[in-house]
């Protein structure tokens, strides 16, 4: 959401170009950026769904744009940064002196234990959601380094767990989507229900059973491999438990419905015209169909998108290249 402020950026300029004209529609956007309408159409579309612009519409004109006072934005960036700065400070510095002491003295803290070992951390990734009674958290980072063959065993063992009625959590990092492995993985599992949310670039690999047992993965010093550290109840581990929640807060829903499916032709007017600002009388008579028909559409496709906002369906729609 910073780059709105960097006048470099497309959605910086954008923004720049809606603080000094205001009421503006896209396609004189377009041109005064020297940008394809279309481009300049999906950056609105999200810079909306991020409440940084906001559109009005008119059955007889085309629709104009307007940015959100430039305070406003400053003060909504800040308390965003405020709220991802507070929650990490929590475990960043005991997560760093407790683990270089570790390393040179594993019974230094009782309530955390390093593992080295690659099979000895696989042990322990099975082991913690087999213990599991009410939900597994977890935030999954790159490097995606299992083979398929590990994938399939831990979607077996999800499904497991989930049919006796543990809760599975998961923020993806937004490169999930282009692994050829992880991410046919992750649809797979969202699919048979499990909640997960995607944010840009989450701090850290991360594993909770209840309020339990954590698992941190990290490189290790010399960066040629990695270690696991374990955290047993204790303040650390509740740090651990608030920075997964509050970066929950923070990340985008990701729906089961429609995941790596298209939509029709019809559908994608629909959502053309609710990310343009129309209701649905306007885009009944656009489409000459009746109100209720586009209602229960509307619904659909919100429901499909995992969004709550027609500004929100459109951003996640922009996203798949439905638009």
């Amino acid at each position: 959401m910073h780059d709105v402020l960097d006048p470099h950026s497309d959605r910086g300029r954008l923004y720049r170009l809606l603080v000094s004209h205001p009421h503006e529609s896209a396609a004189r956007l377009a041109a005064r950026a020297g940008l394809s309408e279309t481009a300049v159409r999906t950056v609105l579309e999200e810079l909306a769904g991020e409440n940084v612009v906001v559109t009005t519409a008119s059955e007889t004109a085309e629709a104009a744009w307007e940015a959100t006072p430039p305070t406003q934005v400053v003060e909504a960036l800040l308390q965003r940064d405020d709220a991802l700065r507070t929650a990490l400070r929590q475990t960043g510095t005991e997560l760093e002196r407790l683990y270089r002491s570790a390393r040179r003295d594993a019974g230094h803290y009782g309530a955390l234990e390093v593992v080295e070992d690659p099979a000895r951390m696989l042990a322990v990734s099975r082991q913690l959601q087999q213990a599991a009674h009410q939900q597994i958290r977890v935030i999954d980072v790159p490097p995606y380094s299992g083979t398929a063959d590990h994938y399939l065993a831990q979607e077996a063992l999800q499904r497991e767990r989930m049919a006796a009625g543990v809760v599975y959590r998961a923020i993806y990092h937004g490169s999930a989507f282009d692994d050829p492995i992880a991410w046919p993985n992750m649809a797979r599992m969202i699919e048979a229900g499990e909640q997960a949310r995607t944010l840009d670039d989450p701090p850290m690999k991360l594993a909770i059973c209840d309020s339990e047992l954590a698992v941190v993965t990290l490189a290790a010093d010399d960066h040629r491999a990695i270690v696991s550290l374990l955290i047993r109840p204790s303040s650390l581990l509740q740090a651990l438990s608030n920075v997964f929640e509050s970066l929950w807060r923070l990340a985008v829903p990701v729906s089961a419905a429609g995941i790596g499916t298209q939509i029709d032709a019809r559908d994608r007017q629909i959502l053309t015209l609710m990310a343009s600002g129309a209701t649905d009388d306007a885009i009944a008579r656009h489409l000459g169909v009746g109100r209720r028909t586009v209602v229960r559409r509307v619904s659909a496709l919100l429901d499909r998108l995992g969004a709550t906002t027609r500004f929100q369906a459109g951003v996640q729609a922009a996203r798949r290249g439905w638009l």
